[in-house]
């Protein structure tokens, strides 16, 4: 039987956004709230999987074995609060490389659904981006929350502006109630 699922993105949703990117683990600030609502939803039997374009990888800024590295410790302090991580699923692309796994398309979202027998209509996408909303739309996952950490704030004002209701939390601790609350 398919499981529900919460879809995480990372930058700006888990740490904190960097115009340079977070390039080591030194680098890495994790965002208030966000291991506290990764555990409710946990403890709530929603498997959490986080879903991110790094296209430092592409470019050539981070190797990817220092994104696997960041990831593992990312995961340990997932783990250590409670609340596992299912998976972690990484387009390493630039834009120029038109694949399909680079949101907004949804190549990452079907292919974390297939691997881990997820049902999409039953899950959630928690993104600071209106590229996120693009992807869990397009991919079939039934709610989207924007959290204003990260770049949300900016692209609340965009939805607005676009004449889009987009459901908003100030962080993940607030999209996790929000999402259980349904």
């Amino acid at each position: 039987m398919p499981c529900r699922a919460v879809f995480l993105d990372r930058d700006g949703v888990l740490c904190e956004d960097r115009a340079d990117y977070v390039k080591s683990w030194a680098e890495w600030r994790w965002v208030a709230g966000t291991l506290e609502g990764a555990a409710a939803l946990a403890r709530a039997g929603r498997r959490l999987v986080v879903i991110t374009n790094q296209a430092c990888v592409g470019k050539g800024i981070v190797p990817r074995t220092t994104l696997d590295e960041i990831h593992a410790r990312m995961e340990a302090d997932f783990a250590a609060a409670g609340a596992p991580l299912a998976g972690v699923y990484v387009c390493p692309h630039t834009e120029a490389d038109a694949c399909d796994c680079r949101k907004p398309k949804p190549g990452l979202l079907l292919a974390a659904a297939r691997d881990l027998d997820l049902d999409l209509a039953a899950s959630a996408f928690v993104g600071d981006n209106l590229r996120d909303r693009e992807a869990a739309l397009a991919s079939g996952v039934g709610r989207f929350v924007l959290v204003l950490t990260g770049q949300g704030t900016r692209w609340a004002g965009e939805a607005r502006a676009r004449g889009l209701e987009v459901p908003a939390a100030p962080d993940l601790r607030a999209a996790a109630e929000m999402i259980l609350k349904q």
